[in-house]
């Protein structure tokens, strides 16, 4: 029998991502922001979580793509990594998927780098590719913008 694995989906550019469902502390709508200065354009702000301050990483920056229409508020996915959690700002959230280890595949060479660099692989679904995000090199901005 084939290991099935959960995985928290959302959409960036009408692209579905996926991150473990165990990364994922939870998700909601649009909350303010206080800028921080000199930052990394990435880094769209900090957010109060109930008490917790979160950073707030834009993916479709983080991932070179254009900034999302002015008109649309973007949704906060919020993970854990080890170095505490973040918030990453998407288009739109998904459902919970179960897939199936042997729809896995490595990221295809047609993926932008800047995507490449941050997707551990990919699932091949009907009529759509989930694509699983690195979370973990995802929320690390400081060191790869600043080389740039």
């Amino acid at each position: 029998m084939t290991e099935q694995k959960q995985f928290c989906t959302f959409y960036i550019n009408k692209h579905m991502f996926g991150v473990k469902v165990e990364q994922v502390q939870e998700v909601f709508r649009y909350q303010e922001m206080t800028t921080v200065p000199l930052a990394p354009p990435e880094v769209r702000g900090l957010i109060n979580l109930r008490g917790q301050i979160i950073t707030a990483i834009d993916l479709r920056l983080r991932l070179g793509m254009e900034p999302g229409p002015e008109d649309k508020l973007p949704m906060n996915v919020v993970v854990r990594t080890k170095d505490g959690v973040v918030s990453l700002l998407v288009d739109e959230i998904g459902d919970v998927l179960e897939v199936a280890d042997d729809v896995y595949e490595r990221p295809p060479e047609t993926i932008p780098q800047e995507v490449r660099n941050l997707v551990l692989g990919v699932y091949k679904l009907e009529g759509k590719l989930l694509l699983i995000l690195d979370s973990e090199k995802a929320v690390n901005v400081s060191t790869d913008t600043i080389a740039t």
